[in-house]
C-alpha cells in the first residue's frame, strides 16, 4: 500500500470543506504583495542603483550585500508562496515528492501554529510602512526615496493576509466536534 492511500491522508484530503473564494485570492495576493520590493532588491543586484545616491549604492556593490539581497528576495518569495498550501491540497497532504513525510496528512495545527506566528510577526515587522516617507532617507535621491516607499507598501498586507486565510484553514480543519459545539 502507497503512502497516498493510507487511510488518513486520503481522508484529509476528502472531509475538507473547499476554502472560499475570497481566502484563494488573498492566498495568492500574498505573493503579489511581496514582489515589488523583492523586485527593487533585484534591481539592486543587478546594479542598478534603483534610487540610492552613487556613494551610498556601493554599499551594496560588495558579493555578500548582493547575496543577501537576492537570498532575502527569494526568501520572502518562498514564504510567501507557503501561503498557497493553506488553500491548496499540499496544505492538507504533503506531497510525495518529499523525502519520509510525502504522502501523509498534514496535521492542520502543524500548518496553523507556524502560519499564526509569522502573521503576528508580518504584521509588527511591517507595521511602521505606510510611514516611510516620514523618515529621513539621505542616502536616497528625492524620486528614489517616493518609489521605495510605494514598492514596500503592499508588504503592510503581507501579515493580514496571512492571518486571514490561516483562520479560514483553521475553521475548514477543526475537528467536527468543535464544529458542533462552535454552532
Amino acid at each position: 500500500m502507497s503512502r497516498m492511500s493510507t487511510p488518513d491522508a486520503t481522508t484529509a484530503a476528502n472531509s475538507v470543506a473547499p476554502p472560499p473564494r475570497w481566502a484563494i485570492w488573498a492566498a495568492h495576493l500574498t505573493t503579489l504583495a511581496v514582489l515589488p520590493s523583492g523586485l527593487w532588491r533585484i534591481a539592486l543586484v543587478l546594479g542598478y542603483p534603483a534610487g540610492y545616491l552613487d556613494e551610498r549604492f556601493a554599499d551594496f556593490e560588495t558579493l555578500g550585500a548582493k547575496v543577501w539581497m537576492l537570498t532575502l528576495s527569494l526568501v520572502c518569495e518562498l514564504l510567501a508562496f507557503l501561503t498557497i498550501g493553506l488553500v491548496r491540497p499540499w496544505g492538507e497532504v504533503v506531497p510525495r515528492w518529499i523525502p519520509l513525510i510525502g504522502g501523509r496528512a498534514v496535521r492542520p495545527m502543524a500548518a496553523v501554529v507556524p502560519a499564526t506566528l509569522g502573521a503576528v510577526a508580518l504584521t509588527v515587522m511591517w507595521a511602521n510602512v505606510p510611514w516611510w516617507w516620514t523618515y529621513p532617507h539621505d542616502d536616497m535621491t528625492g524620486t528614489g526615496d517616493l518609489v521605495v516607499g510605494i514598492l514596500y507598501q503592499p508588504l503592510v498586507l503581507w501579515g493580514p493576509l496571512l492571518a486571514a486565510v490561516t483562520v479560514s484553514y483553521y475553521r475548514r480543519h477543526r475537528s467536527p466536534r468543535s464544529r458542533v459545539m462552535a454552532s
